[in-house]
């Protein structure tokens, strides 16, 4: 199976066996004492836990925060603060699906700042508020095609005062580095995939039938298309089919390489729902 890097322009390790390279690629975006973020539903399992085990045996020495509910809330958010500062962390390790990864990337983006997250919300340019220097390094590492964060920008958190959806945006909350191995999907259940595939390709859909001209969102909107139409039929009817999970997640991958603005605004899901 292929195995493979580029750059679009977040660093992408792609191919099955790739997780064994975290150790390394903390390494090189400088992250010695790595938070290690993750979904209470994951966190115990296998997939998990060996990945945890991987750092120890590196000798790196990791904390572990996944106080993450499927539709994150700001209480969850300003939890993993908590425990990155009390912990001296000096990055982020986002591993899981959208809540995960979302909640990893906006703990990064907070980690240095001393205003409200709320005064970082995507409206005009809010993310200008925020002090470069106090936003950490992440890693992202999906465990679902759905959700794209691992190469987006921004994440996704529920204001719980008022029940809407809310999205911390900053051009730096992007990962330095991410591990793409769909050895880590396999595992996952078949409704699972089967959401997190559709929630790939309807995003492609979408970015492809906006008003808006961008044809490099096209192109990538058609291939993701294509992706998960050919893949995610084989990987339902069998889920150990690790030749063709890597290219329904690289349909997933599309999901936020399409440019912002020119697919369905985040804002628009309603509050119960969210990517797994």
């Amino acid at each position: 199976m292929t195995k493979a890097n580029w750059n679009y322009p977040t660093a992408i390790k792609f191919g099955p066996g790739r997780i064994a390279e975290l150790p390394e690629v903390l390494k090189s975006t400088g992250i010695t004492v790595p938070l290690f973020v993750t979904d209470a539903g994951l966190v115990n399992l296998p997939v998990t836990q060996k990945t945890i085990q991987l750092l120890k045996d590196a000798g790196i020495p990791v904390g572990v925060f996944a106080e993450v509910k499927p539709n994150p809330i700001s209480a969850n958010v300003e939890a993993g603060i908590k425990v990155l500062r009390e912990g001296g962390h000096d990055g982020v390790i986002a591993f899981g699906g959208g809540s995960g990864l979302d909640v990893g990337k906006v703990i990064a983006f907070m980690a240095g700042q001393t205003r409200p997250m709320w005064d970082f919300e995507d409206i005009g340019d809010w993310w200008t508020r925020a002090d470069p220097k106090g936003i950490f390094p992440i890693i992202a590492v999906p465990t679902t095609a759905g959700t794209g964060s691992e190469v987006g920008r921004a994440g996704v958190i529920t204001d719980e005062t008022t029940h809407t959806k809310k999205v911390i945006f900053h051009p730096l909350m992007m990962p330095k580095v991410v591990i793409a191995d769909p050895e880590l999907t396999v595992g996952m259940p078949r409704f699972i995939t089967v959401g997190t595939g559709m929630d790939a390709l309807a995003h492609c859909l979408e970015a492809y039938c906006a008003l808006g001209y961008h044809p490099l969102a096209d192109g990538i909107a058609v291939e993701g298309i294509r992706l998960v139409f050919e893949n995610l039929p084989k990987v339902v009817a069998d889920p150990n089919d690790v030749e063709a999970r890597p290219y329904d997640e690289r349909g997933g991958h599309g999901r936020h390489r399409i440019p912002e603005g020119h697919g369905r605004h985040p804002r628009a899901e309603p509050s119960g729902r969210r990517a797994l």
